[in-house]
């Protein structure tokens, strides 16, 4: 029977290999299956390396023609820094392929499908459409809009509180929290926290899972002066970023580019960097998946401009009362002007809660007349 779900959610786990690793390209997972029996099977493993399709395609060999393709993306058909999987397919002598969703790449955006049909090749479209749009969310959003896909991430007492009155945050959550944060690194291109936090926790902000990625880090601050020093531009393992709003150069902004930072000027509006300025400098970067960690002012600042694309929450079982809000510099007049989220997943993690939503697009009320 022609498609399976249950092909098509092995090429899903495959494609979640990759997840962190391809960017700017998306996660892709293919398999190949002759007679009920899988023949062959990949996955896009990093940006300039053969995509899932060819993958599964070398390790079949011979075995692909007259095979079932199962895919989680449209297969490409342009070039790129490789050739086109249409083509590939083709070559192996494939009958049939069940893709789960179209590329929203206007490069290929149903080229590859109509290329296939062309050919005489019965394609499927849409199996575990859902799955896989969630599998790539960021790459998707920075398809469609340009920007990169912001992440807001909060590690939180019950009481909303990120830190002890002192100002002490280490540890809030536990051990299996804290975990599942470095993962989070590895699976965003980069990572930012405000200048406060760089300098009160002095953090690395590297992904320790052994042979994960660690992201680029990126610094938001209004004083270049007091990041000199900081463990971050000593460790040459990932790329640094600082974004100030000083005009013009400076002494300290040259001592940090000679630390191998990447040093942006950004005008401040009130006192702040906008985030649609963060963001755009970033995608001029490369930037296409952003992890924000904190504070409470940049955390502020992102929700406050609606930047926040998903909010990935970690309470710990404790209270601290009067302490550090995980949210400070902005506040809702009204329970109506807050921002609301849609909560996709609640995950027990350790003795914490973990918490993902998604935002709530504002609705316009009609009055009833």
């Amino acid at each position: 029977m022609f498609p399976d779900n249950a092909f098509m959610e092995l090429a899903h786990r495959l494609a979640g290999k990759g997840v962190g690793k391809t960017s700017p390209n998306p996660a892709v997972g293919a398999v190949l299956v002759k007679d009920g029996l899988i023949v062959g099977s990949g996955w896009h493993r990093a940006a300039g390396l053969p995509h899932a399709e060819v993958e599964a395609i070398l390790s079949a060999g011979a075995r692909s023609r007259g095979a079932d393709l199962y895919v989680t993306l449209e297969p490409c058909s342009h070039y790129g820094k490789t050739g086109p999987c249409v083509e590939a397919i083709l070559a192996a002598g494939i009958r049939r392929v069940a893709a789960s969703m179209e590329d929203p790449n206007p490069l290929v955006s149903g080229s590859g499908f109509r290329a296939l049909r062309a050919a005489g090749i019965e394609v499927h479209a849409g199996l575990m459409e859902n799955e896989a749009r969630s599998l790539n969310l960021g790459w998707i959003h920075w398809i469609a809009t340009g920007r990169p896909f912001v992440t807001l991430k909060l590690a939180t007492s019950l009481d909303g509180q990120i830190a002890g009155s002192t100002g002490e945050s280490r540890w809030v959550t536990g051990e299996k929290s804290r975990l599942r944060v470095h993962r989070m690194r590895a699976e965003n291109d980069a990572v930012l926290i405000g200048g406060e936090t760089a300098i009160m926790d002095d953090p690395l902000l590297t992904c320790r899972i052994r042979g994960r990625r660690s992201p680029v880090r990126v610094v938001v601050t209004s004083r270049l002066d007091k990041l000199h020093g900081l463990r971050m531009f000593s460790d040459p393992s990932a790329k640094n970023i600082v974004i100030h709003s000083a005009p013009g150069s400076s002494p300290s902004a040259r001592r940090l580019e000679d630390a191998g930072a990447d040093v942006v000027s950004i005008p401040g509006v009130n006192g702040t960097i906008p985030p649609e300025a963060i963001l755009s400098a970033l995608a001029e970067r490369g930037i296409a998946t952003l992890l924000v960690e904190g504070g409470g002012k940049i955390a502020g600042t992102f929700l406050r401009d609606g930047s926040v694309d998903r909010l990935v929450m970690f309470m710990a079982p404790v209270m601290f009362g009067e302490a550090v809000r995980s949210v400070s510099g902005w506040a809702a007049s009204t329970p109506a002007e807050g921002r609301r989220f849609s909560i996709s997943r609640i995950r027990k993690m350790g003795d914490d809660l973990m918490v993902e939503a998604l935002p709530v697009q504002p609705t316009v009320s009609k009055e009833v007349r």
